[in-house]
């Protein structure tokens, strides 16, 4: 009986049909991604603030060389969770000659298919609402997320002028969905 079974064009053509769903399913998802991590650990331009308000913890290590001159932090914010738990913190940059950076430090979040880091207008919402709004307004995808976990420096675009947003979303372009975000306040 089982021999004769797959004998039949019919089942065959099934177990064809099955192993192409499979094999677009790993694709599209690639499941081995929530086993596996990236390090990155990029140097960090030192700056000071703009304002007297002290910077978060995270913001200026002990070690820290004496600050360039001209340097300076723009706006700083805490990522909280969306899709996949993600804790760290984010900064604009304004560097001595002019250019601004997104300086991500100590970033923990999921590994995922497609994941880029979007500067964006939206107010950062806690919980499942806050998921997929980064796509309803103004963004910039700054690039590729480079790593899921360490510290990571992205350079703006000289066309960006940073004032025109207010958060940061480790964004899942693949399922338009928000892994973590960060509200960008001013310092």
């Amino acid at each position: 009986m089982g021999k004769r079974m797959f004998r039949s064009p019919v089942v065959r053509a099934g177990l064809a049909a099955a192993v192409v769903v499979v094999m677009l399913a790993l694709y599209w998802f690639q499941p081995w991604k929530l086993f596996t991590d990236t390090y990155v650990d990029e140097a960090v331009p030192h700056a000071v603030t703009t304002s007297a308000a002290p910077a978060p913890a995270s913001a200026t290590p002990a070690s820290a060389a004496p600050t360039p001159e001209g340097n300076t932090i723009l706006t700083v914010g805490e990522f909280i969770t969306h899709e996949h738990r993600t804790t760290g913190s984010a900064e604009i940059h304004r560097l001595a000659d002019g250019r601004h950076q997104l300086v991500i430090r100590d970033l923990n979040t999921s590994n995922g298919p497609d994941l880029r880091v979007w500067l964006t207008d939206q107010p950062v919402t806690r919980g499942v609402a806050g998921w997929r709004v980064f796509d309803d307004g103004e963004w910039v995808e700054l690039a590729r997320l480079k790593g899921n976990k360490g510290n990571q420096v992205y350079d703006l675009p000289a066309s960006v002028d940073p004032r025109d947003f207010r958060s940061v979303s480790i964004w899942c372009k693949r399922f338009a969905v928000s892994f973590g975000a960060a509200d960008l306040k001013g310092v």
